[in-house]
């Protein structure tokens, strides 16, 4: 018996020894994975989206355009690669969002500092 088992693993971090198969598969689900499982009701409605969602469509948009990710890309990038815990807690576009300044910094487009000075500009323009 290893010293691990002595102690109480995390849910979220379980030691390798007590990493069984049922565990492996949960964490091996992405967020589309939902088949069977059970969720609260929910009533849904049709929005107008707000200016913000639209201005990200059309700069997911310009990205594709411009060859800088493609569709595949971006749902992976958005939806499987996101983690459980952002996709959900994130809106639709949230996501798009956040993924486009993830792949723009990642390919080396703008420098993470950049992104966060121009974040801090617009916002200052807002207060």
């Amino acid at each position: 018996m290893s010293i691990h088992n002595k102690l109480k693993p995390s849910k979220d971090a379980p030691y390798p020894d007590t990493f069984d198969h049922k565990r492996w598969r949960e964490c091996m689900k992405n967020p589309h994975d939902v088949g069977g499982e059970l969720d609260v009701p929910m009533q849904y409605e049709e929005k107008e989206e707000e200016q913000w969602e639209l201005n990200t469509y059309v700069i997911c948009e310009c990205l594709a355009w411009r060859g800088i990710w493609n569709a595949e890309e971006r749902r992976r990038r958005q939806n499987v690669d996101f983690g459980n815990s952002n996709y959900l807690a994130l809106p639709y576009y949230g996501r798009w969002l956040i993924t486009a300044a993830r792949i723009i910094v990642d390919k080396q487009l703008v420098t993470l500092t950049e992104l966060v000075n121009k974040q801090e500009e617009v916002r200052k323009r807002y207060e």
